[in-house]
């Protein structure tokens, strides 16, 4: 089992900066396995149980989140104008080098992937994976059965790109203006540049789902927890190939 240096191992906690938990080392106030460590290089592995102050930490390989994102801020880690989704982060959780797994329009709430794990991030993001995604959206007009026919063979944007084949369904008939939308691929702005080629606008867009992970629907815009063992099994389960 692989072991790293105890300092790192404080800093990628997000506990502070390398000299500070040094300092913290130094100080007596962390112990390895029960016993106090003053040796910020002392090495240790995931089967080390580090206890900070008192807290016991729970550490893992990667670490994974999802967050429910508001629509006043723009899918980035940093920023120097917007606001951004790391803005919504703990500082711990914005120190533990997280990064959110692909984007969402600034306007668009919904499902959003932190990681520290970049194969996974690059899995979903890749578009040769087709990783399927689904939107809850309300649109200005009623849809109709040619809409879903022209996702299905796929629209050319106002870019000249045509987009892959897309599946967009009306759950209630009595409201066609409220739909569902899944997609494979994660063009700018897509769904919304989608339907005003269709001569419709999107109203309010929200990310459900990304492959087999579902939005936790306790959790309020802006609000972000850690993924359960069961929900990074999930995320972890290699998604079929939408043919």
């Amino acid at each position: 089992m692989a072991k790293d240096r105890l300092d790192k191992v404080l800093g990628n906690f997000g506990l502070g900066s390398r000299s500070d938990v040094k300092k913290e080392i130094h100080q007596g106030l962390v112990k390895v396995n029960g016993i106090v460590t003053k040796d910020p290089g002392f090495k240790v592995s995931l089967a080390d149980e580090v206890t900070y102050y008192e807290e016991t930490l729970i550490r893992k390989e990667f670490y994974y989140f999802m967050m429910n994102k508001a629509p006043d801020c723009i899918t980035a880690t940093e920023d120097p104008r917007e606001k951004t989704v790391m803005d919504y982060l703990t500082e711990r959780h914005q120190n533990m080098n997280l990064f959110p797994v692909g984007r969402l329009d600034k306007e668009t709430e919904g499902l959003l992937l932190f990681t520290t794990d970049g194969t996974l991030a690059h899995y979903y993001t890749s578009p040769k994976h087709f990783v399927e995604k689904e939107y809850y959206a309300e649109i200005s007009d009623p849809v109709t059965n040619e809409d879903i026919h022209s996702f299905e063979k796929g629209i050319v944007l106002d870019d000249g790109y045509k987009t892959l084949p897309a599946r967009l369904a009306i759950p209630d008939p009595n409201k066609p203006k409220v739909v569902t939308v899944w997609l494979k691929e994660g063009k700018y702005r897509q769904i919304r540049r989608m339907f005003q080629c269709l001569g419709k606008e999107v109203v309010y867009l929200k990310r459900m789902k990304m492959g087999n992970l579902e939005l936790d629907p306790t959790l309020t815009l802006g609000c972000y927890r850690e993924l359960t063992l069961a929900e990074e099994t999930l995320l972890k389960e290699k998604t079929p190939i939408i043919q």
